[in-house]
């Protein structure tokens, strides 16, 4: 499912939508997007181009992507511009990308939150996979 505020959003955010931590999190950033016509389009990996993104399934369910004006951002960087787009969420993009606090972002991103996402994705993939 894609969600679009605007025809040429000028930020396409790519996210797991079977993901229920990145489903919740992004529906909110989604809803108030198009609340205040942002130009930020949501797209769901599972129903999405992925060729588009130039990644696989695999890479795409690993961390958030964003692309803004063509450049392609992922894991804490790619929260900053989505948040920086955002009026209500700027002061969290400044306070993230201030000095040490963004590398500790970023470490707990890379390193613990999004793995252990990635590896509660592969348990619900096999889970499925075995009722089928």
């Amino acid at each position: 499912m894609t969600k679009t505020s605007l025809q040429n959003p000028q930020t396409t955010v790519l996210y797991n939508a079977e993901c229920p931590v990145c489903n919740f999190e992004i529906s909110h950033y989604a809803k108030y997007s198009e609340a205040r016509n942002l130009p930020i389009r949501f797209d769901d990996l599972n129903g999405s181009s992925l060729a588009q993104w130039g990644l696989d399934e695999d890479v795409a369910a690993r961390r958030l992507y964003v692309t803004h004006e063509g450049k392609l951002y992922s894991g804490i960087p790619a929260f900053l511009v989505l948040w920086q787009e955002m009026p209500r969420y700027r002061w969290l993009a400044k306070l993230v990308a201030l000095p040490g606090i963004k590398q500790l972002a970023s470490a707990a991103y890379d390193y613990v939150l999004a793995p252990a996402i990635y590896q509660w994705h592969l348990i619900r993939k096999r889970r499925r996979a075995r009722a089928l």
